[in-house]
């Protein structure tokens, strides 16, 4: 088991190596010179400025130079320093993620506490008018965009209740029930393509778990069906479902910039959404490796949650 980890724990060391240069080259083909727009449209653009604001923020080295100094900086923990307040780009991030890992653990923790039973009665009424009801909704779900559902539940709330705080942002540590008002309908409007999605894997899990040996012998023991739905096949059924949960947090994690904008919230999306329009390149690096690396080591967790659930993929 040991020897297991340290591999996966090489592997991900060599993703997330490969995903910062990626990350490095792509912030280099984004259209438009970075330091004319630094100067500004209201500053007299010579070339001496140009070459000097380029020295300074280390744009004239070679382009394998710049990877190698970035790289040894973000190593020693330093993501840079934004090129327009002069602020850490750590300490901007910091103050910015906590709102989307929220609306992300939120989304997600609903996904899956309606997903799960959801997948397991579709499963067990098989074939009949509740399997075909909630399949379409599944599907219906899954086409919806967020962002056109967000909009439309603003206007639902709006017309059934104009008083609900459906935009903006307070911390929770401020003012809780305040702080689960206003995540309220993000959450809705980020979970439900994830939750149907999920209902649905669970369901066809299910369906063949509930046809294998080992329930039937359940069942011929005098197991009650709730014990052989929960205990026997769900346990089963579970571990496509964990797979498929680690990719999806990172989707949400994804999908919530888009969200964040349609609800106003001061969340890492909208950080990242302005820090390509200034093209601020040390802000873009650090948070998209930042969303890569949170990708990769959620799946790495993942990983680790699939070798505890199903024994068979442990090394003997």
């Amino acid at each position: 088991m040991l020897t297991l980890l340290r591999t996966r724990a090489f592997d991900l060391v060599f993703v997330l190596f490969g995903v910062s240069i990626i990350t490095f080259l792509m912030i280099r083909l984004i259209p438009g010179d970075a330091v004319q727009i630094m100067l500004g449209a209201n500053t007299e653009i010579t070339p001496e400025r140009l070459d000097a604001l380029r020295r300074q923020v280390g744009l004239d080295r070679p382009l394998v130079e710049q990877y190698l100094v970035w790289l040894g900086k973000i190593l020693q923990g330093d993501l840079g320093t934004s090129l327009w307040t002069g602020a850490p780009v750590g300490e901007e991030i910091a103050a910015r993620i906590g709102v989307t890992i929220e609306l992300t653990v939120l989304s997600l923790a609903v996904a899956i506490l309606l997903a799960v039973p959801a997948g397991c009665l579709m499963a067990y009424v098989r074939s009949s008018w509740g399997d075909y009801t909630v399949r379409i909704l599944t599907i219906i779900g899954i086409t919806v965009p967020s962002f056109w559902l967000g909009a439309l539940l603003i206007l639902a709330m709006y017309r059934l209740a104009p008083t609900y705080p459906s935009l903006g942002y307070v911390p929770f540590t401020e003012d809780p029930v305040g702080n689960l008002q206003r995540m309220l309908l993000p959450t809705v409007a980020l979970s439900l393509p994830i939750l149907a999605s999920l209902a649905r894997i669970v369901r066809s899990a299910m369906l063949d778990a509930l046809g294998q040996d080992y329930v039937r012998t359940a069942r011929a023991k005098g197991v009650s069906e709730v014990g052989v739905v929960l205990v026997h096949a769900l346990r089963n059924a579970l571990i496509p479902a964990v797979t498929s949960v680690g990719i999806m947090a990172g989707y949400l994690f994804g999908g919530a910039i888009v969200v964040e904008e349609v609800f106003a919230l001061p969340g890492f999306g909208r950080l990242i959404v302005g820090a390509i329009a200034e093209r601020n390149y040390p802000l873009i690096q650090a948070a998209l490796l930042v969303v890569t690396g949170g990708f990769v080591v959620i799946n790495f967790m993942v990983d680790l949650l699939y070798l505890a659930i199903d024994p068979r993929t442990r090394p003997s």
